[in-house]
């Protein structure tokens, strides 16, 4: 019996959930995709440790979205469990104004689909 996630349900995974951050559905897809002992990072910050920590932490990011102008999937690379995503994204949030970036995903699965551990790295 196979025990990674194969790569052809992951790539359905990734896709998927790239496509509801894409639809507005950022909170929903962190239920679906996101474990229990999700540990969240942005750049070299602390990471957080936990769902409801890092809920807390996406629900502040989507609810300080005053204007959303485009998600742009610019490239995947999935391997074993691991995914990394490049976005373009360009927004306005009421607390850090007009955000234009490319930020990268780096992505570990666990063996039941959902992502364990993520880092964002981008430029401020």
């Amino acid at each position: 019996m196979e025990s990674k996630t194969t790569i052809t349900s992951l790539e359905e995974s990734v896709h998927n959930l790239n496509s509801m951050v894409q639809n507005g559905q950022v909170l929903e897809a962190f239920e679906k995709y996101y474990a229990p002992n999700i540990q969240l990072q942005e750049n070299h910050e602390s990471p957080l440790e936990g769902k409801d920590a890092c809920r807390q932490h996406e629900e502040a990011f989507v609810n300080g979205i005053t204007e959303f102008r485009k998600a742009e999937v610019k490239k995947v690379i999935i391997s074993d469990n691991l995914a990394v995503v490049e976005w373009d994204f360009d927004f306005t949030h009421k607390d850090w104004g007009t955000r234009t970036y490319t930020q990268l995903a780096v992505q570990r699965w666990n063996d039941e689909g959902q992502i364990i551990n993520e880092t964002f790295y981008y430029n401020n």
